[in-house]
């Protein structure tokens, strides 16, 4: 059977599964559902790397298509769910739709440019990356339901703000800038030693 199967990439198969489901919630009309299924795609991309570096023993196979996996897992859980979320809380224009359909061109670009440049990447270091070029296209698992809930708090409205943002966060996913990505591992503080000072050589002693 072709693909990987392994514990590595089941967090991807998860979330993908989950921004698929949020597609059809917001084709049904059901926003908040589809709102939080793009939150559960995005934990579950936040952790699917940190997963797959568990397993030491991995192909160069098995890495590629890891790579290859997960952005398409991005295009449609970050790229193509945020777009319908978007056009769901609007009317049906064609300015809507413009809009819409340009933000997942952008994300579509972006993560085909990241996909060559992490494996030129890793030909020469096999680290974990520690520097994004551009705004990650998973960052709409957080701007989309913080909008979603800031203007239902604030009674700001979701429509013109919400094609707004869209082409805001398009921009930036293709706007070469320096960020610095998120480490989930917890540095150990290191243990305090005694605050006594060392004691002083006696006098006997140092005469003897």
């Amino acid at each position: 059977m072709l693909g990987v199967y392994n514990y590595t990439v089941i967090l991807t198969y998860i979330g993908m599964l989950s921004g698929f489901s949020g597609i059809l919630c917001a084709f049904e009309g059901n926003v908040v559902w589809a709102i939080v299924c793009l939150m559960i795609s995005g934990v579950c991309d936040m952790f699917d790397g940190k997963v797959a570096s568990t397993k030491q023993e991995r192909s160069r196979s098995e890495k590629r298509f890891g790579i290859q996996i997960d952005s398409l897992s991005d295009l449609v859980c970050f790229g193509v769910l945020p777009a319908v979320i978007v056009y769901s809380l609007g009317r049906g224009t064609w300015l809507r739709a413009a809009g819409c359909a340009l933000y997942v061109l952008c994300a579509l670009i972006r993560l085909a440019w990241y996909n060559v440049d992490e494996e030129a990447r890793q030909d020469f270091d096999t680290g974990r990356r520690k520097v994004y070029l551009g705004l990650p296209v998973t960052s709409a698992a957080l701007v989309f339901p913080l909008l979603y809930g800031l203007c239902g708090l604030f009674h700001w409205p979701i429509g013109p703000l919400s094609i707004f943002a869209s082409l805001l966060v398009a921009a930036a996913f293709l706007t070469p800038f320096s960020i610095r990505k998120p480490s989930l591992s917890v540095r150990r503080k290191p243990k305090l030693r005694g605050s006594r000072r060392p004691r002083r050589k006696r006098k006997k002693d140092v005469e003897s």
